[in-house]
């Protein structure tokens, strides 16, 4: 560990969607000079904000492993976020393990999948393997498995309105979803925390609901019908695509649809709530925020 009182603070992939927010929520609870954020380009804007709140940035691509020796060095905990799917992401996650070793990393956060273990979408492969490897690695970790983030849904609440219909292959099975500014705050509190070797979270939302009360909801909040459609897999991702969706993006939303089908998206033990020490964000807030920016 380094010689201050304060361990040094890693976040990988920080000018992302859930990285930029962590730092974000780590500002709250340490001084910005425990905190190093792994980019991938000093001239992102996310990055320059960063370095203009003290945050200290350094080059860290998970295809390029000598980037991430370098950028470790020093470094007492990090959160490796799960890189976007994709044919090398095993292989991008081992990087980050190897460099942590080499660096003699204390404690290394992984951001999982909700029941990875017994999860049976393709989906969970990445992630059975990364925890896998991280099992036999040696490295301290502890595992932070994502449910559903409450935002994977708004991109199809505006076709929704102008459709009539909330469509997707879940059937009847429940999401139990969060923010990700919810998850957030858990790895934040996970990073300036001790004791969490070995632990492992599964971080879900408070509430659980079906896509007939998503539908209910979005219908609800902008005063017109809305219902839900169930349909294949295969020709929901279709769908998603028409909506002008990337086929990787389209085939993870309509992977978890299936996932939820079977009630694997749902989990009601609070673990998310309890870290963070408040009520996670309703989904109806997010569906009501989204509904209002039109």
């Amino acid at each position: 560990m380094s010689n201050s009182t304060q361990p040094r603070l890693f976040v990988t992939g920080a000018t992302g969607q859930l990285g930029r927010l962590v730092i974000g929520e780590l500002l709250k609870r340490v001084a910005a000079d425990s905190i190093v954020a792994g980019i991938r380009s000093p001239d992102h804007e996310i990055a320059r904000q960063l370095s203009a709140q003290g945050v200290e940035t350094r080059i860290a691509d998970y295809t390029a492993p000598d980037t991430l020796q370098a950028a470790l060095e020093g470094i007492d905990r990090v959160l490796m976020i799960s890189s976007t799917v994709g044919p090398d992401r095993v292989a991008q996650h081992r990087n980050v393990i190897n460099a942590a070793i080499a660096a003699g990393v204390g404690l290394l956060a992984y951001t999982s999948l909700l029941h990875a273990d017994t999860a049976t979408s393709g989906l969970a492969a990445d992630h059975k393997a990364t925890e896998a490897a991280l099992r036999v690695s040696g490295l301290p970790f502890v595992l932070l498995r994502h449910g559903w983030y409450t935002e994977n849904h708004t991109p199809s609440m505006q076709p929704a309105l102008q459709h009539g219909a909330v469509i997707g292959s879940a059937g009847q099975g429940r999401f139990s979803s969060a923010t990700r500014a919810d998850y957030a705050a858990a790895a934040a509190v996970v990073l300036t925390m001790d004791g969490q070797e070995g632990r492992v979270y599964e971080l879900a939302g408070d509430e659980s609901y079906d896509l007939a009360d998503l539908a209910h909801t979005i219908a609800s909040a902008a005063s017109r019908p809305v219902t839900y459609q169930d349909m294949p897999k295969a020709k929901f991702k279709q769908a998603l695509i028409g909506m002008g969706l990337p086929d990787v993006v389209a085939e993870l939303i309509a992977e978890s649809d299936i996932s939820a089908s079977r009630n694997e998206l749902e989990d009601n033990g609070r673990q998310l709530s309890t870290l963070i020490g408040r009520p996670t964000t309703p989904y109806r807030r997010t569906v009501q925020d989204d509904v209002a920016a039109g």
